[in-house]
């Protein structure tokens, strides 16, 4: 992890440590990197709840409850399904907030629709509308994965400290 993360998980604990909240990511493209993040902070325990990674379809149904035919009708790689992520996760753990990645982090996997560097991101605070957005990141996959936990962490670092 570089400094600038190190700062946002800093500043990310002590919002949440404040608020007495918890956060729990879901992961596809990351593989676990954003709660890895997270989690590389001592202490983390007591923010940071869960982190699921669920890289194939798969496990975006059955562990949090993706509705096969969003999948089928929008592609994993879709805002439709990182909100459902997020939702899912919200709706499934004791937690206040859910950060959700799915992407293309490449080389490989990539269409004219959606090109590697492709990334969908959600972030949900219970109770409240979804933050869903999409990114176009540049590089080899490693880049693409790296830009995408700082962009969920930056996020969700801003949402805590605008007052959402």
């Amino acid at each position: 992890m570089f400094a600038e993360e190190t700062e946002l998980i800093d500043r990310i604990a002590l919002s949440l440590m404040r608020r007495r909240e918890r956060i729990g990511t879901a992961e596809s493209c990351t593989g676990g990197l954003i709660a890895a993040a997270c989690t590389s902070l001592a202490g983390s325990s007591q923010w940071f709840e869960r982190g699921i990674v669920s890289y194939s379809n798969e496990a975006k149904v059955e562990l949090l409850g993706v509705p096969k035919g969003l999948i089928d009708l929008h592609g994993a790689v879709s805002g439709e399904v990182a909100e459902h992520m997020a939702r899912g996760l919200l709706a499934h753990a004791p937690i206040d907030w859910a950060l959700s990645v799915t992407g293309i982090a490449g080389p490989t996997g990539g269409s004219a629709a959606k090109p590697v560097g492709t990334v969908w991101l959600a972030l949900v605070r219970a109770g409240h509308p979804a933050r869903v957005w999409r990114e176009h990141f540049g590089g080899d996959r490693q880049a693409v994965r790296l830009q995408t936990v700082r962009a969920g962490l930056t996020a969700l670092c801003e949402a805590l400290e605008d007052g959402a």
